[in-house]
């Protein structure tokens, strides 16, 4: 799980691995673009996309204890790619 010290620190800790010449591996693709080498984690936009199906549900009427919980279904790996002239690429998307 991404912490709050880890995401507003992003650019500092990808600096200073850069420095020390050390891989990072990191849970968002806001990392990687500050220089981080590689991510895996959840697509989140498309977990926003489904808090909005959440919120439709109950202003339709839904109780919310009724509303199963949802695990992220879609997941993103994303690396580091200075060579196409972009500061990342998304390798794949993975789906369950």
């Amino acid at each position: 799980m991404i912490d709050a010290l880890v995401v507003t620190s992003h650019a500092s800790i990808s600096a200073f691995a850069l420095n020390a010449r050390l891989p990072t591996m990191h849970g968002n693709r806001e990392s990687v673009a500050a220089g981080g080498l590689i991510s895996y984690g959840p697509n989140f936009p498309e977990l926003w996309r489904r808090s909005a199906d959440y919120i439709d549900k109950i202003l339709r009427g839904a109780k919310p204890a009724d509303i199963p919980v949802e695990q992220p279904a879609k997941f993103d790996l994303v690396k580091w790619s200075q060579s196409v002239g972009v500061c990342f690429t998304v390798l794949r998307h993975f789906s369950s």
